[in-house]
């Protein structure tokens, strides 16, 4: 009898390794949000856990996406098939930005979060101008790679990546221990990923207590409207634009989607960053979601720099919210001119510090609004940028699928199996 209950002691002790990772980042977020609204402003002793795991989640980034692409270019010799991959991926991405962005507008128009506002005594910020269209073309080339790596401009990371992926096909065999080289450093690289991934749980209660004791409910409720309507829109356009492509384009059920993404989206909701969440879309979309590794290593490092659903939502939604609080009218025509601003600024400054703020300046100055209202803007940003991450990181997994699907490199068996 003694025997059986130790048995059943060891198995209670081992619960936790049982639980697949997802589950655990589940749960660290969930109590990591109760430890924050009990501890308050205390919590920010948990801020160096966090804090750490974002460094070891950044340190993987740079590495990741450069391996990454030289592997999947490499694995697609035939150019003209990686040539149809790159020009359906890109088309695949502006096209959910641009549908992102009538969302945001119209969920501000109905909700109407700056209405009664007083923007008057915004405190104005010093914000970064954004590059101009030539410069950005030519920013992309980079002069001293190595330079790139250290400063992490994805942009000439990736441009470097695919020029070298290309030249080592053009090689031949000759280039075939090169090509060896880089595949075993991405088996390496995939191993890392896998050991830091096993600390989100930790990180992640660390992240949402200090980001709940931080903030509360002394922020959120004045700006409710505008949580909202991110939140709001960011869930229409996962369910309506992402999975409706999927059910529509695919003939998939998007319910098995979001079950194989919602790992990724649980990082990437807590660390707020999409480069960050890379490994963990990586693997939810290779184990989870059936997406070669062939499209998975081309599509999804590149959507984490050109694809920015939820930010584009995001400006748009913020645009009009200001609009609305400094009692500016805006017509068709101004609506259109955020279409577009905020379209073309999230690709040309996705990789520039502070981009987001860049982006939003950006689409305030092409309708005349005033750059004040970022400063109150920018105090719930962090709340915010938990909402349209999370659509970022789905937005990409959802178009690789779409681009495997199209190539017949999509396996259903994995696709409609449990997640593990």
């Amino acid at each position: 009898m003694s025997t059986i209950t130790a048995q059943v002691k060891v198995k209670d002790a081992n619960w936790w390794k049982r639980l697949q990772i997802w589950q655990k980042v589940l749960i660290g977020l969930i109590l990591g949000a109760a430890t924050g609204f009990l501890m308050g402003e205390d919590a920010a002793v948990l801020h160096p856990i966090g804090k750490a795991f974002i460094a070891a989640i950044k340190m993987l980034v740079v590495p990741l996406i450069f391996i990454s692409l030289v592997c999947g270019v490499t694995a697609i010799k035939d150019v003209t098939r990686m040539g149809r991959i790159g020009i359906k991926t890109f088309v695949a991405y502006i096209v959910t930005t641009a549908i992102a962005i009538p969302i945001g507008l119209a969920l501000a128009v109905w909700l109407e979060p700056g209405v009664g506002m007083d923007l008057g005594s915004a405190t104005a910020i010093d914000v970064k101008s954004a590059p101009s269209i030539v410069d950005t073309l030519l920013n992309i080339i980079p002069t001293n790679p190595f330079a790139s790596f250290a400063n992490g401009d994805v942009l000439q990371i990736i441009l470097f990546a695919i020029f070298l992926g290309i030249a080592i096909n053009l090689v031949g065999e000759k280039a075939d221990p090169v090509r060896k080289v880089f595949d075993a450093f991405a088996d390496v690289m995939y191993k890392l990923t896998d050991l830091v991934i096993a600390f989100a749980p930790y990180g992640v209660f660390a992240l949402i207590a200090t980001t709940t004791g931080q903030y509360g409910l002394d922020v959120l409720l004045p700006l409710g409207k505008v949580i909202l309507g991110v939140y709001l829109g960011c869930i229409i356009h996962a369910i309506v634009t992402l999975g409706g492509g999927l059910a529509l384009l695919a003939r998939l059920n998007p319910i098995q989607f979001f079950k194989g993404i919602f790992e990724a989206q649980l990082v990437a909701f807590s660390t707020t960053t999409a480069a960050g969440t890379l490994p963990v879309t990586m693997a939810c979309a290779r184990d989870n979601l059936g997406v070669s590794k062939d499209v998975s290593s081309f599509v999804l490092p590149v959507g984490t720099t050109i694809n920015l659903d939820g930010t584009a939502l995001y400006q748009a939604l913020t645009a009009v919210f200001i609009a609305q609080a400094y009692g500016i009218d805006l017509g068709m025509a101004e609506y259109g001119m955020i279409l577009l601003t905020a379209v073309l600024a999230s690709i040309g400054t996705a990789s520039v510090p502070g981009g987001g703020l860049i982006v939003l300046s950006l689409v305030l100055s092409s309708v005349g609004l005033p750059l004040e209202g970022i400063a109150l803007v920018a105090g719930i940003d962090r709340i915010l940028d938990m909402a349209r991450t999370t659509i970022n990181v789905t937005g990409d997994a959802a178009v690789s699928v779409l681009i495997a699907h199209s190539e017949g490199e999509l396996d259903k068996e994995i696709y409609y199996k449990k997640p593990v």
